[in-house]
């Protein structure tokens, strides 16, 4: 007689489905056929779609809060502080989290939020070439690090991609912005905006937000995973 392997239940050509209430996970079934028509099937909780939702929306939440206060934190750094780009920490840490859509939605919302209720940095052009620029920084992350494989590695290679595509993006809309209003823009311009000046910010991401991730998806908590 063939042993019911452990953890799964004895059926007879019915699959057993059952939704627990109020948990936020229902369980799924995975069965295979044995002699005689009988199946052996085991449950697992398999996440749901609502809870997972609901998770992305808070996770969004405190990143584009932390878009808003982190310049606050920064601006103690009179120095460096503007170097640090610390809008773009939250909005590659909400791509990375949480998928493409939602680092994309926060990325273009958090300059214009900030430019409306606290008048920094200006609307124009400044606050609307980052909203493109970060939306960008958030799609690529997310998009990236769902695609790549889910070592050490990769998670550098995304990060890198997505800067590097963040500041292409906010050149284009720089450019295009500037010629609007009829004044220049040039490469010289572009060069030092997207990595001269921004070198202190640049190594701060690299050294911090491949840590956190890192971490976090140890512990978890990524809602990224594919």
């Amino acid at each position: 007689r063939m042993k019911r392997p452990r953890g799964t239940e004895r059926s007879t050509g019915c699959i057993f489905h059952h939704n627990i209430m109020n948990s936020g996970c229902h369980e799924g079934v995975v069965f295979s056929a044995r002699k005689g028509g009988v199946f052996y099937v085991s449950r697992r909780k398999v996440p749901n779609m609502r809870s997972l939702t609901t998770k992305k929306l808070v996770y969004s939440a405190i990143c584009l809060a932390l878009a808003l206060v982190l310049p606050f934190l920064t601006a103690q750094i009179p120095q460096i502080g503007q170097m640090l780009c610390p809008m773009h920490i939250p909005v590659l840490l909400c791509g990375f989290l949480c998928g493409w859509p939602w680092g994309l939605a926060v990325g273009f919302i958090a300059p214009l939020l900030r430019s409306v209720t606290l008048s920094m940095p200006p609307l124009f052009p400044t606050a609307t070439a980052m909203a493109f620029e970060l939306a960008a920084y958030g799609a690529l992350s997310g998009l990236l690090y769902a695609k790549l494989p889910k070592k050490p590695l990769y998670t550098y290679v995304a990060l890198l991609l997505s800067m590097l595509g963040g500041r292409v993006v906010w050149g284009l809309v720089m450019f295009a912005l500037t010629g609007i209003s009829d004044t220049t823009f040039s490469f010289t311009a572009f060069a030092a905006g997207a990595f001269t000046n921004a070198i202190p910010g640049i190594i701060l991401h690299i050294v911090l937000i491949p840590v956190i991730v890192l971490a976090l998806r140890k512990a978890k908590l990524t809602l990224n995973e594919r």
